[in-house]
């Protein structure tokens, strides 16, 4: 205080002579057992996981990579997980620790959406095929539908009138321009995200806009067997063994207009998974999370009858029910609890796998979906960006083993975090609480599978103390908190247990010394 001279620290209390220490000319130095770094490491999200002396040598490497970058990084101020993801996938895609982590057997992904799980490259050359119509917003946006002799019914009035993009193309004089104007309709990539999405009203729009633009080409039946057929195999690649998919199950058609039920493109996703899982015996399987994007009681009522019956059909696939959307513009959990009742039938009751707390607007009925989706009993909690800010929902997903689903690049590209460093997942994952580590929208960000979403969990949440022990208890995470039966449980860390070992032999004769990156 002014004029009384320096403060004087408070008097300590008593405690053993080796409780407290205090060091002449430094200051106070406490070293209390209860406050000591071992004790915070060992709570952290993989912390008492036991290391075999194999895993051991391979977590040194693996530390060794991963300080060699930091030093690298810490010369500039390009720290990837500090960047938004689009100025800094150049930066991951040429990280050691990032081929590191493409090459780790993740487990599974629990939080991923249709239809923004195949790279668009891909939809592009879809494009080409015959019959490929397209019309025009007034905003530019495109959408389409594959249709002969012609679409089946005129555009809605926000749309010009339908054009064949085969017919189309052989009047243009710049046939690649048009084809990166069609793949910017497909992605939120941009070179200047800042500028364009300055806040969320705008991002979210344009990140809608994309679904609608996306939905009609992949529900084109021939499109949709590829497609869901080339996202495994994407997912597989990046070596995820497992997918639980979120989808609102909209109609499927065919060239000459006729739609397909609920029931025909359940089938379809069993019948592909099955002969996908024939060619890649490692690969565990594969469940539907059913979605709807309704305010309306009596659609929201409807659609959990529709999944009841569908998970009797198909009691293998169907893996529970969850409401999506924007959810600053939604409706409170709690004003739908009446209609969210636990459904039950044959001793099974539906599982819950509700959207909460993505938002970083605190105090609000939608900040307050967390609370609603435990008193729910939701089985995850996806996103779940505000949990840090509600210390009792935090206590009781913790008490309940209910784990959140953490999507790090979605929630940067969707502006509710900047740098990774501050996202609130990270003091979560220092206090050990239940997470599993998932990617959204990749298709939609630019990435694919779970490879960038984990390194920038690892690079910027998990912060420095981060390390093999993190990662497996991560992708262990995915199993134990997956929808899979216990059979079926066991089966899949059987399946993921064999890579797993492979990946650590061969990280712990990892001897590249990795450069620092322009």
């Amino acid at each position: 205080r002014s004029g009384q001279g320096p403060s004087r620290l408070p008097k300590l209390p008593s405690l053993p002579p080796t409780g407290w220490t205090a060091r002449l000319g430094q200051g106070l130095s406490l070293s209390v057992t209860d406050l000591s770094i071992p004790k915070e490491n060992r709570l952290r999200v993989g912390g008492a996981l036991p290391l075999t002396a194999r895993e051991a040598e391979a977590n040194e490497r693996l530390v060794a990579i991963k300080e060699a970058e930091w030093a690298c990084w810490s010369e500039n101020a390009a720290f990837p997980p500090s960047l938004h993801f689009f100025r800094a996938k150049r930066f991951i895609d040429a990280s050691h620790v990032f081929r590191v982590l493409k090459d780790m057997p993740k487990g599974g992904a629990l939080h991923v959406h249709n239809p923004a799980i195949r790279t668009v490259q891909w939809l592009l050359e879809v494009t080409y095929r015959p019959h490929c119509y397209a019309c025009f917003t007034p905003a530019g946006h495109l959408r389409f539908r594959f249709a002969h002799p012609g679409p089946p019914a005129p555009p809605t009035e926000a749309c010009s009138d339908w054009v064949l993009l085969a017919r189309f193309r052989e009047q243009l004089q710049n046939v690649t321009e048009f084809d990166e104007g069609v793949l910017r309709n497909m992605t939120l990539e941009t070179e200047e995200p800042e500028k364009a999405y300055p806040d969320q009203a705008v991002v979210w729009e344009r990140f809608n806009g994309i679904f609608r633009t996306l939905s009609g080409l992949v529900r084109y039946a021939p499109v949709f067997r590829e497609y869901f057929a080339g996202a495994l195999k994407e997912f597989y690649d990046d070596n995820v063994q497992y997918m639980e998919l979120r989808t609102m199950l909209t109609p499927i058609y065919e060239l000459d207009g006729q739609d397909h039920d609920e029931e025909w493109l359940l089938q379809i996703y069993q019948n592909i998974t099955q002969e996908f899982i024939e060619d890649h015996p490692d690969f565990i399987g594969f469940k539907i999370i059913v979605t709807k994007q309704t305010h309306s009681v009596e659609k929201i009522n409807a659609s959990l009858q529709s999944t009841m019956d569908l998970w009797a059909k198909f009691p293998d696939l169907v893996a529970g029910f969850d409401l999506v959307g924007q959810e600053d513009k939604g409706q409170a959990l709690w004003e739908l609890k009446d209609v969210l009742t636990p459904r039950s039938s044959g001793g099974f009751t539906l599982p819950y796998f509700f959207h909460a707390g993505e938002t970083n607007w605190h105090g609000t009925d939608v900040d307050e979906n967390l609370l609603d989706a435990l008193h729910l009993n939701t089985s995850r909690i996806g996103h779940g960006f505000a949990l840090a800010r509600h210390p009792v929902a935090q206590k009781e997903a913790l008490r309940r083993d209910v784990p959140v689903e953490v999507c790090p690049i979605s929630n940067q590209v969707l502006k509710l975090v900047s740098d990774m460093r501050n996202h609130p997942a990270a003091s979560l994952m220092a206090a050990g609480q239940p997470m599993v580590i998932s990617s959204d929208d990749p298709a939609l960000f630019g990435a694919r599978g779970l490879s960038y979403d984990f390194y920038e969990a690892f690079m910027g949440i998990g912060g420095g103390r981060a390390d093999l022990r993190t990662l497996k208890q991560l992708a262990l995470n995915s199993l134990k908190y997956s929808a899979l039966l216990p059979e079926e449980r066991a089966n899949a860390q059987r399946l993921w247990q064999k890579k797993w070992d492979h990946f650590v032999e061969v990280l712990a004769n990892d001897t590249e010394i990795p450069d620092c990156l322009d």
